[in-house]
């Protein structure tokens, strides 16, 4: 009877559906000495987890050298050149901004000057939009097409 348990319950483990109560009941089963002639099989699989339990980590760990003084100060002046590079770009970025708020970005006095760069400006602007626009007729010109072959 025990072993018609312990087949059933190799069924369910390999169907992924044994409770952990289970699975230490097979476990204690194959680490046994009792195994059925026709289970030995699955004993190694089981008596993995006991062979696992009882390894030691015998493998030495080499520490690492001291430093000496000339190794130390160059990792110190690496660290002192790096503050000196990141204070340098920190500067030239807070120069720049602050020259560009200073400077006077197209305040125009005079209504008629104003006038008229306002016109380039919209000109310009109106230039760039139609060849935008004109880049479109080719859409246009592709839904025909597709609606010819697929005959919408």
């Amino acid at each position: 009877m025990a072993l018609d348990r312990i087949e059933n319950l190799l069924e369910k483990y390999f169907e992924a559906q044994t409770t952990i109560q289970e699975e230490k009941e097979l476990k204690d089963y194959f680490t046994s000495a009792a195994v059925a002639p026709n289970l030995e099989q699955y004993k190694p699989l089981f008596g993995y987890a006991v062979q696992a339990k009882n390894e030691q980590f015998t493998a030495t760990i080499p520490l690492l050298k001291p430093q000496n003084k000339k190794s130390n100060r160059i990792v110190w002046l690496s660290i002192a050149a790096s503050a000196v590079v990141f204070l340098g770009v920190g500067l030239f970025t807070f120069e720049s901004y602050n020259k560009t708020e200073a400077q006077d970005l197209g305040t125009i006095d005079d209504p008629e000057v104003a006038f008229r760069e306002t016109q380039k400006a919209l000109n310009m602007i109106s230039t760039s939009v139609n060849k935008g626009i004109g880049g479109m007729r080719y859409l246009k010109d592709y839904e025909q097409s597709k609606n010819r072959i697929f005959k919408k």
